[in-house]
């Protein structure tokens, strides 16, 4: 139940993400271009996304591994709808949590230390 939940997030998150592209939110090269700064931000422990980085850093391995050639090998098309799944989850999550980085580094740019906002 709770692996259902979390691919109709990530799928829910890629539709948003690709409506938002399209009416205006950020682009996709302004995400891609977001990557390094959210694994950095992540690495010094100023952004919470440690989790989220590792579980998109163990699909794209999977996605790239040779051993995931054993299931195309014996599976054939279910071999290769366990790599669309495992991609669409990927790209939805990628969006999904670029997007939440660049408002965590919006808001964060607009708090001046020492002073209390209203």
């Amino acid at each position: 139940m709770g692996r259902t939940l979390q691919r109709r997030a990530a799928f829910t998150a890629l539709a948003r993400a690709l409506a938002a592209g399209a009416r205006g939110g950020p682009s996709l090269g302004t995400r891609l271009a977001a990557l390094p700064r959210m694994i950095r931000a992540t690495a010094s422990g100023e952004y919470d996304g440690g989790l989220r980085l590792a579980l998109m850093a163990a699909a794209t391995a999977y996605v790239v591994s040779p051993l995931d050639v054993v299931p195309e090998l014996f599976l054939t098309v279910l071999g290769l709808v366990d790599d669309a799944v495992m991609v669409t989850w990927l790209a939805g999550s990628v969006l999904s949590e670029t997007d939440r980085f660049l408002e965590w580094e919006a808001r964060r740019s607009s708090v001046i230390p020492g002073h209390v906002t209203p």
